[in-house]
């Protein structure tokens, strides 16, 4: 036999080769094993779920009668959520086998049968449908995997208006209109009251339903943020213009009292601030991104003129940009910017204020339609911040090719409030989120709490219905932090959030087949730490915290990277519960041996095989919490602030000013009582965690008493890992140890090994060298594996060692070599993800 030394020379010869097209083999895991194996983590699930009373919160976390309860879940959406029963019983066990015991059912609502719950006139619940889900609640139930109850996803309220360029389902919209309020309670009450007759239990009394989630991704503040309630149909703005001024008369005796408090007084205008010489603007292009910037006399009546001709569409809007630095702005205050503007075909694009310095902070920024005419434009605005540096600037023209022509563009302090000149309680119009800058602070912070008590009163007021009304035992979500703030949600009994490591883009159309990115990355060892401070953060101290989507969508060739990393992080993080998005969206593709698309981890191998390792990670405890918490200080008050002053409610990264690496050393979150945290040195690498268990680095290493693993590039020196040395020829791959049974590695012991690193369908195709794309040609069952080489070194001597390749169901199928020196060689040759070792007793 070969040393390992020459093993590992053999391989990095081809590593080059191996990274651009590594060796491949078909690898499906069955969609109905069950089997008890060395990879089965069943025995995790106590059985039938629900038999330890019902989940509840229990000193910040998720108790049962027996203790703590972790979470490791799934999604099931659409149509997925009615198998016949055999698939059913199948998928359950299945499951279970993977370490999963919890199933969050989403996106029930959005169509008619067969696709959906509902009937035709989606208001009543299909009879064949429900039948269908009661008996997969069953099966969940009997494999001891518990169960979260999505109300209001994706359904369109019927027989109300809608408008093209409104919210996906009405979002926002539905926390303040009545007759959608009465629509979620009817639907509510007719899935929650029924009985499953398999498990003879009405949902609402049923111990296997963890959670009810009242409205996925929802949330009225950042709706209007977003600027997408502008352009409502005039039945909802009038509404919305009822509720404003009843909430201004608790407020404001009578109209002096109003105009005195919003301070409405018009500021004249003062001395141009702009340089009118065309070599003070900054002409920017970057990335793929191709302009033409050209000053001439093509403005109106031949003015001067600054033309941009986009010759070459870029991956991001902001690409291509015109502006001008070196202007001192005062925070609060009006200015009023006015230009011409045109563009060669309808296009709008983005206008604002910025810091002309890192980290480019907005100061206030709107957007701005163009056509083929000129046309003035003219906007008041007060910057949310002071800055000595900033910058006016036209951006988002860079995701096109075309022409853009400006003139005229003018910057002058002061500005007029006529639109409240005569503001009285009784006859405010609301304020949508254009020209909401241009507003006087005081008429800002009190929008803002309007929109922040509307929220709260829905939230409050559907919770009230399900647990007084409807009498629900489950715990109670509302929506995600990532779309309502967090001491809103803080108010329920669980606070949850979502979060993708490079979603698919759509440059053109939303959810095109065809048009769409998935920029290909690896998170393990990303410089700010990836989707991970950004959950982190957000925990609520004393509050259960659970994240109910998470996924590194496919075609993203290091999606392996995603189990193992969002439960070990979890695990350090302490939280209570991580979902995958999705297990399947799609009824047919259950029995199919193929990735099913960006997010379908069912059938992807690569992402099924590390899931036992990641149970063992959070469920098995085996990765410990962290030793200290550090918090940052948040308050509703705090939070209204910066909506107003932002315009919109922003829930990405960690706090202004605080490392977010922070978040891969110590238990992160915020409390209302948390003293201002100092703001913290750059992180050095490898970033350690405070138990001394993760390292985030070039590679992201776990090194726990009963888990060892390896994520990123697998250099020949290797990770030593308390005597466990993981070593490769510069594959990038991820590589697990898992104690099956045994005390320590050192024996005796089983280990379960997993070694995986990128994952297909066979006949995917990429759309270029980028790797970015597949477009619509993903390819067909069976999927196919990337082999890892790799080598293990235990400390144990060679003959205390044994180690086996294991089939698609984790049996053994074929012995390994132990190699002299105790070695374990790992390679595509055995194709397989899985491999046993057994380190046996002393001789």
């Amino acid at each position: 036999m070969k040393s390992v030394l020459a093993v590992l020379a053999a391989a990095s010869l081809a590593a080059s080769v191996q990274a651009q097209s590594p060796q491949a083999f078909p690898f499906v895991l069955p969609w109905d094993d069950a089997s008890t194996t060395i990879a089965s983590m069943a025995a995790l699930n106590a059985k039938p779920a629900g038999a330890d009373g019902f989940v509840r919160s229990g000193g910040g976390h998720l108790v049962t009668n027996t203790g703590r309860l972790r979470l490791l879940g799934v999604n099931i959406c659409m149509d997925a959520a009615f198998p016949e029963r055999e698939v059913a019983e199948r998928v359950a066990a299945r499951m279970a086998k993977f370490g999963i015991n919890a199933v969050r059912f989403h996106h029930m609502d959005g169509w008619a049968a067969p696709r959906g719950l509902l009937q035709a006139d989606m208001r009543t619940i299909d009879p064949g449908q429900l039948d269908r889900l009661d008996y997969f609640i069953a099966q969940l139930k009997q494999n001891g995997i518990y169960v979260d109850l999505n109300l209001h996803v994706s359904r369109l309220y019927p027989g109300l208006p809608a408008w093209e360029s409104m919210p996906s389902f009405f979002k926002g919209v539905d926390n303040f209109q009545p007759d959608m309020i009465r629509l979620q309670k009817e639907y509510a009450r007719a899935l929650l009251t029924h009985l499953n007759p398999y498990t003879k239990t009405r949902y609402i009394a049923e111990p296997a339903v963890a959670f009810i989630e009242i409205n996925n991704e929802n949330g009225v503040i950042q709706e209007w943020g977003n600027g997408a309630l502008d352009t409502m149909p005039q039945a909802y703005q009038a509404e919305l213009t009822r509720q404003w001024n009843a909430w201004l008369k608790t407020r404001y005796a009578d109209a002096g009292a109003l105009r005195r408090a919003w301070d409405a007084a018009d500021v004249p205008l003062g001395a141009e601030m702009l340089k009118a010489d065309p070599k003070a603007w900054s002409a920017e292009q970057h990335g793929a991104a191709k302009a033409i910037f050209e000053a001439g006399a093509f403005g109106p009546q031949g003015g001067p003129a600054e033309r941009i001709s986009v010759t070459q569409a870029g991956d991001e809007a902001w690409h291509v940009q015109w502006n001008q630095p070196g202007l001192s702005l005062q925070a609060g205050k009006p200015y009023t910017l006015t230009f011409w503007a045109r563009a060669n075909a309808a296009a709008t694009i983005g206008v604002n204020a910025m810091q002309a310095h890192d980290p480019w902070a907005d100061l206030w920024a709107d957007s701005v339609d163009l056509g083929p005419a000129w046309r003035e434009y003219s906007f008041v605005f007060r910057p949310s911040r002071a800055e000595v540096n900033a910058r006016i600037g036209f951006g988002e023209m860079g995701s096109r090719t075309g022409v853009y022509e400006f003139a005229g563009v003018s910057l002058r302090p002061g500005g007029s409030s006529a639109a409240l000149r005569n503001a009285a309680p009784g006859s405010v119009s609301w304020f949508p989120h254009r020209g909401f800058s241009a507003l006087p602070p005081a008429a800002r912070a009190d929008w803002v709490r309007f929109l922040w008590d509307t929220e709260t009163a829905y939230w409050a007021g559907m919770r009230g219905f399900l647990r007084n009304d409807l009498k629900a035992k489950a715990l109670i979500i509302g929506s995600q932090v990532t779309n309502s703030p967090e001491p809103v949600q803080a108010t329920m009994d669980v606070v949850d959030n979502h979060a993708y490591w490079k979603h698919p883009a759509f440059p053109r159309r939303p959810w095109d087949a065809e048009d769409w990115t998935v920029e290909n990355v690896a998170m393990a060892g990303a410089a700010k730490g990836g989707t991970l401070p950004g959950l982190a953060w957000r925990r609520a101290a004393g509050k259960p915290y659970v994240v109910t989507e998470y996924n590194h969508p496919a075609p993203n060739s290091y999606g392996s990277e995603m189990m193992p990393l969002i439960c070990a992080y979890a695990a350090l993080q302490d939280w209570d519960g991580v979902f995958a998005f999705d297990y399947n969206s799609n009824n047919a593709l259950y029995k199919e041996g193929r990735i099913g698309g960006f997010f379908s981890i069912g059938n992807h191998p690569a992402k099924m095989a590390t899931m036992p390792a990641a149970a063992a990670m959070f469920r098995r405890s085996d990765v410990s919490p962290a030793r200290t918490e550090a918090l940052r200080p948040l308050t509703a008050a705090s939070s209204q602030s910066a909506i107003s002053s932002r315009a919109g409610y922003i829930a990405w990264g960690a706090p202004d000013g605080v490392d977010p690496m922070e978040a891969l050393r110590h238990r992160c979150g915020w409390s209302a009582s948390a003293k201002p945290l100092p703001l913290a040195a750059p992180a050095s690498s490898p970033v350690t965690s405070d138990t001394g268990q993760l390292s985030w680095g070039d590679a992201v290493t776990v090194n726990a008493p009963r888990t060892k693993a390896a994520i990123g590039v697998l250099r020949p020196q290797g990770v030593s890992l308390d005597g466990v040395r993981i070593s490769g020829p510069g594959q990038w791959a991820v590589v697990t140890l898992t104690l099956v049974s045994g005390k320590s590695f050192s024996g005796p012991a089983r280990i379960l090994v997993t070694a995986v690193a990128g994952a297909r369908n066979t006949g995917m195709v990429w759309k270029d060298e980028k790797r970015n794309s597949v477009g619509a040609k993903w390819g067909t069952a069976p999927s196919v594996a990337e082999g890892v080489n790799a080598v293990l070194r235990l400390p144990v001597p060679a003959s205390r060692l044994k180690a086996w390749a294991l089939d698609e169901t984790g049996r053994r199928a074929h012995a390994l070599p132990i190699a002299p020196d105790g070695s374990v060689v790992l390679g595509p040759e055995h194709k397989t993800l899985w491999y046993e070792v057994e380190v046996v007793s002393h001789q």
